[in-house]
């Protein structure tokens, strides 16, 4: 998979230089301080993976990264912790705080390879069936029977779905939007814009995330009002 490092700081620049090195699934194409320079380079050439810093003169990572084509992933890396919620909202794949480990970011490239395998994909998966209390989703020439109350949450990337059911992953192709529109919003609601969660399954939330078993997922900022103002009057009716 074709990446580029794009980071206004040469430590850094070099630090992420020597992880991609250590990586065999990756073949690094460029390493730009500038998102200028980094554009230039993707009008001219192909790349399936960007790691981009936030904090930049001029265009920073975030402003960058809402140019960059739906069939470029992102992983961004920063040493500020307060734009992982907006990250997410950009379709990020991953938010990586410097300095990065070895292990955090061999699990953000192992992430990206299987998001970027799938979108090279020539899948026609969709749900197939809407019932009142679950759907039939048809993923890998198969079709799963899928309660809503085991649904713990479903991630969107690009024009997919991934539903995770305890600790199985469903992957089929139907955008996120569209996906919410079938499910009951007794139950679900989207947190950001990769997204939607099952409301029984909350464990915990704070300002930035909500918490259902070990997954952490960030709030959107336009999405968090909305969220804790319903969730909180759902407890309270339950009380």
């Amino acid at each position: 998979m074709n990446c580029i490092i794009v980071d206004d700081e040469p430590l850094a620049r070099r630090a992420i230089e020597i992880l991609i090195q250590e990586t065999n699934q990756l073949h690094l194409v460029g390493i730009f301080n500038s998102a200028s320079a980094a554009s230039a380079f993707m009008n001219e050439n192909p790349v399936d993976l960007v790691f981009l810093d936030i904090q930049m003169p001029k265009v920073t990572g975030l402003e960058f990264a809402r140019t960059i084509s739906d069939s470029t992933l992102i992983v961004f890396t920063t040493a500020y912790t307060e734009y992982a919620a907006e990250s997410y909202d950009i379709d990020a794949i991953d938010y990586l705080v410097k300095p990065i480990e070895s292990a955090r970011f061999r699990k953000a490239v192992n992430k990206a390879l299987a998001y970027h395998t799938l979108l090279l994909g020539d899948k026609k998966d969709n749900i197939e069936v809407v019932e009142e209390d679950y759907l039939f989703v048809k993923s890998d020439r198969k079709y799963f029977k899928v309660e809503y109350q085991d649904i713990l949450f479903i991630e969107g990337l690009k024009d997919y779905s991934i539903i995770q059911v305890g600790t199985q992953r469903i992957i089929t192709r139907i955008n996120l939007k569209n996906i919410l529109e079938l499910l009951p919003d007794t139950l679900f609601m989207r947190v950001s814009k990769s997204y939607i969660i099952n409301t029984r399954h909350i464990n915990a939330f704070d300002n930035n995330s909500v918490y259902i078993k070990e997954h952490e997922l960030m709030i959107g900022n336009g999405y968090r009002d909305e969220f804790i103002s319903r969730v909180l009057k759902k407890r309270l009716r339950n009380k």
